[in-house]
């Protein structure tokens, strides 16, 4: 369902975001448009800013994403896609329901994965931006959130190989890496209840409360969406962004330290 609607094509640059109406997604709409550009928000809530239009759909469904994006981009065009939407869970390994990671999947990769190739085509005449949300968790992991890590990983390296596909079409892929950030996720992550996480109950708790402490005391979400800004007008963007200096420098030390020497403190920090 849309609402907002134009009847033509806009003459200032346009941006399809998935997963606008809050978050990182909210802010991004925000400085987009304060800017001259003309957004599209797609997610199942509407964004409440009366200068974002909005087309109500289900990302983890493919039908409506491909439809969603080509109506925005029939209206106002279509410059850059920005993929915001996401899904966290806190489960152990052992006892995660197929019906929850599955979904997460869905969401996280495969809904960018959906977003990106209804988006390709409509770009490759005169070039555009995507930039896929990833996450700091997709390189250092977040203990007992695994399928959150896995998929940003996913999305990582989407990111990394579909440069080398589009680059002769003027299309670039970002992929933005925050670390901890004060948003609402944080409250609507899934949690298993004790009584379904066997022996690790009690580590799972105080695993998801180090997360949410970390993300709620963490940058704010307007800071990502600066630096989504500045990939969306620069002439050449990067391939991987990390957001913030702390946030790089754990994303290299994670990379030249010993696999156990960063085990041992990702486990620290999640009072492990």
């Amino acid at each position: 369902m849309e609402s907002n609607s134009v009847k033509s094509k806009s003459s200032h640059p346009s941006a399809v975001i998935i997963g606008g109406s809050s978050g990182i997604g909210y802010e991004t709409g925000i400085r987009l448009v304060n800017r001259g550009w003309a957004v599209t928000n797609i997610s199942r809530t509407p964004c409440n800013n009366a200068k974002v239009h909005n087309i109500c759909a289900d990302v983890s469904c493919g039908s409506e994403a491909y439809a969603a994006i080509a109506t925005a981009a029939d209206r106002l065009g279509l410059n850059a896609l920005v993929y915001c939407a996401g899904f966290s869970m806190a489960a152990p390994i052992e006892y995660a329901k197929e019906t929850d990671y599955k979904y997460l999947f869905e969401v996280n990769f495969f809904g960018a994965l959906k977003a990106m190739q209804a988006a390709i085509p409509l770009m490759k005449k005169k070039g555009g931006k995507i930039v896929l949300v990833g996450s700091l968790g997709g390189d250092i992991p977040v203990i007992y959130d695994s399928f959150y890590s896995c998929s940003k990983a996913a999305l990582e390296m989407l990111a990394r190989e579909a440069n080398t596909e589009l680059n002769a079409y003027g299309i670039t892929v970002t992929a933005v890496l925050p670390g901890g950030t004060a948003t609402n996720f944080t409250y609507k992550r899934k949690v298993y209840p004790e009584e379904e996480n066997g022996t690790y109950g009690k580590s799972l708790n105080r695993a998801v409360a180090a997360l949410a402490n970390m993300e709620q005391s963490g940058m704010k979400p307007s800071r990502v969406a600066e630096d989504i800004y500045k990939i969306l007008t620069a002439e050449k963007p990067p391939i991987i962004k990390t957001c913030g200096f702390k946030n790089n420098a754990k994303r290299m030390a994670s990379r030249v330290m010993p696999e156990r020497v960063t085990e041992y403190l990702n486990g620290r920090m999640y009072k492990q």
